[in-house]
């Protein structure tokens, strides 16, 4: 439980940090997010795929289209509640970004927590590694959060409390989440485990990758294969000890 607690603070502090590093350094940190924005695609793709799917099919024979639900869940949330993080230079003229762009956020962010305490109550290893998918993914979005509001106008001083709110909804969806899943059957835990990978296919594919085709140099989309490797050499540690 308190390790659980711990992580999703971190993930927490991630996201500030991007948000932090916007109002700070606007220009630098527009000019190289990309980097960590790729490397994390790989990150979040290769946990879904060798580590949360696997994991979530041991324990329940529907996995796969529990996978596609938590897909299918984030493209709702991102494309109809309209929270759909935007990357044109006019993303201030979208007309409900603000209550819209709020409560689909803070939606997010708790979801990120309990995917985090379901990581857990699969077991330590399992929940370390969900996290800094987590981890990894909401630290772009601290970034992209800042630049849509700063682009629609907000203060920073509205920016720092959105983003502060937003961030800290992680604990506490992991604190909600230790409460539910305490003692949840292994078959339930699967189907969690699966539909969280399945949105962190979502989050990679429609907010992360597109932005290696935005990139001006050919080294940006390598950042998905180290992000990839990283993730494997990392279980191959795991196997081996």
């Amino acid at each position: 439980m308190l390790m659980a607690i711990i992580y999703s603070l971190m993930a927490a502090v991630a996201a500030m940090l991007g948000a932090v590093l916007v109002l700070r350094f606007h220009e630098k940190a527009k000019k190289h997010s990309f980097l960590i924005i790729n490397f994390s695609a790989g990150v979040m793709l290769t946990i879904a795929f060798v580590h949360l799917i696997p994991e979530s099919m041991d324990t329940n024979s529907a996995a796969s289209l529990y996978v596609l639900a938590g897909f299918l869940i984030m493209f709702f949330l991102q494309f109809v509640v309209l929270f759909h993080p935007c990357h044109n230079d006019d993303c201030h003229t979208h007309t409900k970004i603000g209550i819209a762009a709020a409560s689909g956020l803070s939606f997010h962010s708790l979801i990120d927590g309990l995917i985090i305490a379901a990581g857990f109550a699969a077991g330590e290893g399992l929940g370390i590694l969900t996290t800094l998918a987590v981890l990894l993914h909401r630290f772009p979005d601290g970034i992209m959060i800042s630049g849509i509001l700063l682009h629609s106008g907000a203060s920073k001083k509205k920016i720092v409390y959105f983003s502060l709110l937003v961030s800290l909804l992680t604990p506490v969806g992991t604190i909600l989440g230790i409460f539910l899943f305490n003692n949840i059957s292994p078959k339930v835990l699967g189907a969690l485990l699966a539909a969280a990978a399945g949105s962190f296919i979502f989050i990679a594919a429609s907010d992360l990758i597109p932005e290696t085709h935005k990139c001006k140099t050919r080294f940006a989309p390598l950042m998905i294969f180290a992000g990839a490797a990283l993730m494997l050499a990392a279980q191959h540690l795991v196997h081996t000890h």
